[in-house]
C-alpha cells in the first residue's frame, strides 16, 4: 500500500491518507497518484473484508 493507513475501531473502518504526498503519474499519465492500496487489501482483523482504494488528482 502507498500512503494508506487502515484501522478498525469497534465496527468502523478508518482510512487515513496524507493528501500532501504524491507518488508520480499513473500508468496512463493522466493523473497523479496520492494513495493506493495497489489492488484489494484485507481490512485489519477482518480477513473476509477487502478494500480497493485509489486517491488521485488531475495532472
Amino acid at each position: 500500500m502507498k500512503n494508506v493507513e487502515m484501522t478498525v475501531e469497534g465496527s468502523t473502518l478508518i482510512i487515513k491518507v496524507d493528501l500532501t504526498k504524491d507518488f508520480g503519474p499513473s500508468s496512463s499519465g493522466k493523473t497523479i497518484i496520492i494513495a493506493s492500496t495497489e489492488g484489494n487489501a484485507s481490512v485489519p482483523g477482518r480477513e473476509d473484508a477487502k478494500v480497493g482504494l485509489n486517491v488521485y488528482k488531475k495532472k
